[in-house]
């Protein structure tokens, strides 16, 4: 028995340390930023498509209503293959509103059975619900 280093398949080899202890020494990690340099865009593009098929919604026409009325939604990746539902939301539920029509760059709904008060839009995209920042206040 030697005190020469010992090498060991996988990532690391054996150093063998004063004492007889052994210590483990990776390469890699921290010491190879050029595989984060390489990840670093591949997380962007993924992020950046998604963004582009997410719906996206910019105003609601008009900003307020009563129960039944008719509002237009405007947005972007607004279509039926997109957007499978929307709906009001406030802070513990979300009510489903009836889609009368869809297109691409708008939808029109009416507005649900749900008490005054403002409320967020809300689309249901596959599984999940999309909460938008744009409000719609109902009216007395």
């Amino acid at each position: 028995m030697g005190n020469a280093p010992a090498n060991v398949s996988g990532s690391g080899r054996l150093e063998l340390r004063r004492g007889g202890r052994q210590r483990k020494r990776f390469h890699g990690g921290a010491h190879r930023p050029w595989r984060w340099a390489l990840l670093a865009p591949a997380i962007l593009a993924a992020a950046l498509a998604f963004a582009q098929t997410s719906p996206h919604v910019t105003a609601v026409d008009p900003a307020s209503g009563k129960v039944n009325d008719s509002v237009t939604v405007m947005g972007q990746n607004l279509g039926k293959d997109t957007v499978v539902g929307v709906f009001l939301s406030d802070n513990k539920d979300d009510y489903k509103a009836t889609i009368t029509d869809q297109a691409d760059d708008k939808i029109v709904m009416k507005v649900p059975q749900v008490k005054a008060g403002d409320y967020k839009v809300s689309l249901q995209s596959g599984d999940r619900i999309l909460i938008m920042p744009v409000r719609f206040t109902v009216a007395p």
